[in-house]
């Protein structure tokens, strides 16, 4: 069956950036070579079976999302061409995987065409798409545009880190779609901290959309899906609704809720005590002492007037100076003294700033501010602060609650994040009692631990267990096999992959497979996806107004060889290869599907799933 026509656009999944990780040793361990003999002659049965006109996918990158994106192009029966660097630690298991392995440090245009890219002499490239998922967007970005000049018509899938960077990508690529894993991956976690989280998040039209209660959801809403204040069963897809807060919409973003103040910053006043620390005082003590003793010599042996008094003794001990003339005429023993005064008082001065130098530079300033104030209780403590736990710091303030973040590095992006809107930060390593008690963790409801590695997610989990039996806990971890005995015999709560949430996003992108989400209300589903009007279906000619069904069905978006309309006409005509974004029950979506399919065609991936 052709696959449907890509109009110039750029599809989204996400928008937040992306994140890379370094995998434990046992995912880079080599498989036993009877086993990778079974594995090839597996996945050469399925390429020859779904793959009939031989054009493949070229995958580059070196990073353990590569592993997981190219296990699933392979066990979907795609010929896949791995171009990676040699010096990659992920060089030997992605080889056992069943694909082709370019090992070059630098992707050139030699090394694509090497690979398949090459549409010389009008005939199309032996790949048909190339997937991007280096760390370095302007890597990816170049790597894309020698591509696109090699083929115009290549699909291109692109995993970036800078969300506005991929957003302008349409004007230099055209036709691509732009994976974010922080993005795919944040609400999921951030569903497990909440453990009643009511919001589904999704990538429809082009857009990044959420759908939950009406009063979370900002506006303008997009649609309502279903209005559950009107009976026991809630009513779907309504034409209006009698109470718009107990409706169950769509929109683009969350409503921002007043904060509660259970978890607070340290602020100026908690910065300026913890750099006055026990060094300063005990010196600041030794100096009040010896201006005190000082002006009590000057005024008894110089029989100088207090207040004058004082402030010779402060300008000796503080090096600001002495008038010369005052002791002239004293006696030797008490110009001695003055001097040694004055030689404690430099000595003491040089020590002072050199310990409030050393607390300064210790604690850097931004941190000493930004960390907790008082015993927080009741809130969510989030584990690594990277491009993943900024997306997540920010839905968790779109939602109100209370969040404290921990991260080791504090110019970690989710550090500027947290900066930003106001939630206090513990900079430490999570694996660490002390700083986990910093955070709260005694009284937290839950904690995501959700750093780079494996291992220090689970010793931190571990702590918070030992700390706090109640709270709930999510991993962030990559090696599957661990991630489930953990699970099974540690019981110390869920563990996610944000590499095995991109790999099918990937996949689904370079098969050109509907994406679909489920929306619940009640004991009944809602159905969002996206449908392509095929040649010679039904539906084709006749005006877009006619395929909504009340109660049924509602078509959200339209595109036709161009971007997203969110508003459509629908009084006019449906042609071959318009898109639809649809909400719909299963009924509803299959009639659509009926309508919109050539009556020729007909295959699993347009089914429904019951």
């Amino acid at each position: 069956m052709p696959r449907p026509r890509w109009g110039r656009s750029v599809t989204f999944f996400g928008s937040n950036g992306a994140s890379t990780e370094n995998p434990p040793a046992s995912e880079t361990e080599a498989a036993e070579p009877a086993t990778q003999g079974r594995r090839r002659a597996r996945t050469q049965a399925r390429t020859a079976v779904q793959s009939p006109d031989g054009r493949g996918v070229v995958v580059c990158g070196s990073d353990r999302t590569m592993l997981r994106v190219i296990t699933e192009l392979v066990s979907s029966g795609e010929h896949v061409t791995a171009v990676v660097n040699p010096a990659s630690r992920h060089f030997e298991r992605i080889s056992e995987l069943g694909a082709q392995v370019l090992g070059v440090r630098v992707v050139s245009e030699s090394v694509l065409r090497r690979a398949g890219i090459d549409s010389a002499a009008g005939k199309p490239s032996a790949a048909r798409a190339l997937v991007l998922l280096d760390a370095d967007d302007v890597h990816n970005v170049h790597t894309a545009l020698t591509a696109r000049d090699m083929d115009p018509n290549l699909k291109i899938v692109i995993q970036m880190v800078n969300p506005r960077l991929g957003g302008q990508l349409h004007n230099l690529l055209g036709d691509c779609v732009v994976i974010s894993g922080p993005s795919l991956a944040a609400p999921a976690f951030v569903a497990d901290a909440l453990e009643d989280d009511e919001l589904t998040w999704f990538e429809v039209g082009g857009r990044r959309l959420v759908a939950g209660p009406a009063k979370l959801i900002q506006a303008p809403h997009l649609t309502v899906l279903a209005d559950t204040t009107s009976s026991a069963t809630p009513e779907l897809l309504p034409s209006a609704s009698a109470d718009p807060a107990g409706d169950i919409v769509v929109g683009t973003g969350l409503r921002n809720i007043w904060r509660t103040k259970d978890v607070r910053r340290a602020g100026w006043l908690m910065a300026t005590r913890d750099v006055i620390d026990r060094r300063v005082r005990i010196i600041a003590g030794v100096m009040a002492g010896l201006i005190l003793t000082g002006t009590a010599l000057t005024h008894w042996i110089a029989h100088v007037e207090w207040l004058r008094a004082l402030y010779l003794a402060a300008g000796a001990v503080t090096s600001a100076g002495i008038e010369d003339n005052t002791f002239s005429n004293a006696k030797p023993w008490a110009k001695v003294a003055a001097v040694v005064v004055q030689l404690t008082g430099i000595v003491l001065m040089a020590l002072l700033t050199a310990v409030i130098v050393d607390s300064l530079i210790g604690a850097r300033l931004s941190r000493v501010i930004g960390g907790v104030r008082g015993r927080p209780r009741n809130h969510v403590i989030v584990c690594g602060l990277g491009t993943v736990g900024a997306r997540v710091l920010e839905i968790l303030n779109e939602r109100g609650v209370a969040v404290v973040g921990v991260e080791h590095d504090d110019d970690a992006p989710g550090v500027q994040t947290a900066h930003r809107l106001r939630i206090p930060v513990v900079i430490g390593d999570s694996s660490n009692e002390e700083t986990l008690r910093l955070a709260g963790v005694q009284r937290a409801d839950s904690v995501l631990a959700i750093t780079n590695g494996d291992i220090t997610n689970l010793e931190s989990a571990m702590v918070v267990r030992e700390l706090n039996p109640t709270a709930r806990i999510t991993m962030r971890m990559f090696d599957h096999d661990l991630a489930q005995r953990v699970e099974r015999q540690l019981e110390l709560g869920h563990s996610r992959s944000v590499s095995m949430l991109v790999a099918p996003a990937v996949a689904a992108a370079v098969a050109n497979r509907r994406s679909q989400a489920t929306v619940p209300a009640g004991r009944r589903v809602l159905l969002l996806t996206e449908v392509t009007v095929e040649r010679d279906s039904v539906a084709v000619g006749r005006r877009l107004g006619e395929l909504d069904e009340a109660g049924g069905l509602r078509v959200l978006a339209r595109q036709d060889n161009g971007d997203w309309d969110w508003d459509p006409a629908f009084d006019r005509t449906l042609k071959a290869g318009s898109r639809l974004a649809v909400a719909g029950t299963r009924s509803g979506l299959a009639r659509l599907l009926l309508a919109t399919r050539a009556p020729h065609r007909s295959g699993p991936s347009e089914r429904i799933g019951l």
